[in-house]
């Protein structure tokens, strides 16, 4: 077996998280495929997976190789497929990950549009709450709500988010409505598992000004904060785009807004380099002129979420 059709096998592998399902997608059998994998490790003189009864593990050569697959195969598609003339029509699977709500409510329509004007591409979505790692995890493009550290990545920034602090018009007419963080002391909170803070809250633009809080909630979700501040639990801070819908239609109230925290950028990032697939450059270019219209932006300064 050739050396490339054994590098697709144990990327299918580690794609699959075992040999049996492996197969299945390959249209091989299991044995073959157990094989091929083999004589891979024979050919490269180390284990690259730890197998077990039960359960399949990589080794640390393993992980990196298997990075090196999945960018060298993608590279060879990509070979392909702009040999085939496809340059300007991009073909292939493109994977794009982003914080959930923020891809339900701005990406997933980005995504069906670029699908839409390119028919033979195929995107697969990776929407989680964590920083996912682009090149560890086989990620195409990233959308980062953050301020980036230095890095490989190539990034282009799209837009900003606010960090606001809401309430219900129920709620802010029973306890009043704040003038100033001072007067929080005077106010119920719902806090958040892991985000913005429990003990205290930090406003101003240097965040200079600290607040003590004791929430008497405290949500491990976006939905359940939002559908709490709703009730009238209390005030809760929240990413501007996550409860944009609920502001406008006067299910919640932004208050102290001239004392809020600087803007977070918004970045897509990619960790191909200067050597740019045509698949991920559309769809970094098209994301970023739907993103700017989404926010009726002139400039990505100027868009906010």
């Amino acid at each position: 077996m050739d050396r490339l059709q054994a590098m697709r096998i144990f990327a299918q592998v580690v794609e699959s998280g075992g040999f049996a399902p492996a197969a299945k997608m390959l249209h091989m059998s299991a044995p073959s495929v157990t094989r091929a994998v083999a004589q891979l490790e024979d050919s490269i003189g180390t284990r690259l997976l730890v197998r077990t009864t039960r359960s399949m593990k990589l080794t640390s050569a393993g992980e990196g190789y298997a990075a090196d697959c999945r960018r060298i195969l993608a590279e060879i598609s990509e070979a392909e497929a702009n040999a085939a003339g496809s340059y300007t029509q991009p073909a292939g699977v493109l994977t794009v990950t982003a914080p959930v709500l923020f891809g339900r409510i701005h990406v997933l329509p980005v995504i069906l549009d670029f699908l839409r004007l390119y028919p033979n591409m195929q995107v697969k979505t990776i929407f989680v709450d964590r920083v996912t790692n682009l090149v560890e995890e086989g990620l195409d493009i990233a959308v980062r709500i953050a301020a980036l550290p230095d890095s490989g990545l190539i990034a282009r920034r799209v837009g900003s988010i606010r960090q606001v602090l809401c309430g219900s018009p129920d709620y802010l007419a029973t306890f009043g409505e704040p003038q100033t963080p001072g007067d929080l002391r005077h106010h119920e909170f719902i806090g958040r598992d892991g985000l913005f803070g429990q003990a205290e809250w930090l406003f101003g633009r240097a965040h200079n000004i600290r607040v003590p809080i004791n929430a008497s909630l405290i949500c491990n979700t976006n939905d359940t904060a939002i559908a709490a501040a709703v009730a009238g639990v209390g005030l809760s801070r929240f990413q501007s785009y996550q409860v944009a819908d609920d502001v406008k239609a006067g299910r919640l109230k932004i208050v102290l807004a001239e004392y809020e925290r600087e803007p977070v950028p918004i970045h897509l990032v990619h960790g191909e380099g200067h050597m740019v697939s045509a698949r991920v450059r559309a769809f970094m270019d098209f994301a970023a002129r739907h993103l700017q219209r989404q926010a009726n932006a002139r400039t990505p300064q100027e868009a906010s979420f």
